[in-house]
């Protein structure tokens, strides 16, 4: 018979140093635990859970030191209990203290992602503005741009105008010098004309007067030289 309740009672005494070392390392996955607080909470139910099973096994070592029948042993195990209690209420000191400064940890973190946030916003106010001002100053770079270009288009429509008139001018003065060069050309035909009208009026008076001369000389001719 002890040696069959010797079985359980190993079994017993390596669960409890099983659960005692997880919970020890739960609570160390608490104390450095980042966030957010819903973590947190996952792990405690963690730890709970392997409180509970601890606890359990505790008390079936007592029950079992209980069941002993020698009183030495009996005590001795008695003596294990009782240790094996007060790590548990060490541990579960530990685990307070552990979520405690993993909550401190975590709402400053919770400040410092809110004060980050403020600065965020703020930066965000001052890049807005900046950029308000930078649309600003390209609107009025714009509007002076455009300005320039109507100014631009007023000078540009003025110069077409200035072309066309001198265009219209140039073709009147072409116009004029087609009906000055008709008129030039007419001219050339009538001094031609009155030219060759003044060769023939030089050739009859020619004529004439060589007639006149021949009739002179013949009655000449007949008056001082009848017998001839």
């Amino acid at each position: 018979a002890a040696a069959a309740a010797a079985v359980p009672l190993r079994v017993c005494h390596q669960e409890i140093v099983k659960f005692d070392l997880e919970i020890k390392a739960a609570v160390q996955d608490i104390r450095d635990c980042p966030g957010p607080l819903s973590a947190l909470t996952e792990l405690n139910a963690a730890v709970k859970e392997k409180f509970r099973h601890l606890r359990g096994r505790i008390q079936e070592l007592e029950q079992m030191a209980k069941e002993q029948d020698k009183e030495s042993e009996k005590q001795a195990l008695l003596r294990e209990v009782e240790n094996h209690k007060k790590q548990m209420l060490s541990n579960q000191a530990a685990w307070r203290k552990a979520n405690l400064a993993c909550k401190i940890a975590i709402d400053n973190s919770e400040k410092d992602q809110l004060l980050q946030g403020r600065d965020i916003l703020r930066q965000r106010k001052t890049t807005k503005e900046s950029l308000a001002e930078s649309a600003s100053n390209i609107t009025e770079s714009l509007m002076g741009i455009s300005r320039m270009m109507a100014q631009q288009v007023q000078q540009s429509e003025e110069t077409v105008q200035t072309l066309a008139n001198s265009s219209r001018t140039i073709l009147e003065a072409n116009e004029e010098f087609k009906s000055m060069s008709g008129t030039i050309q007419l001219g050339r035909k009538l001094i031609t004309k009155y030219n060759r009208r003044e060769l023939t009026d030089k050739l009859l008076i020619f004529l004439a007067l060589a007639l006149f001369l021949a009739t002179v000389l013949y009655i000449l001719k007949k008056r001082l030289f009848p017998f001839l």
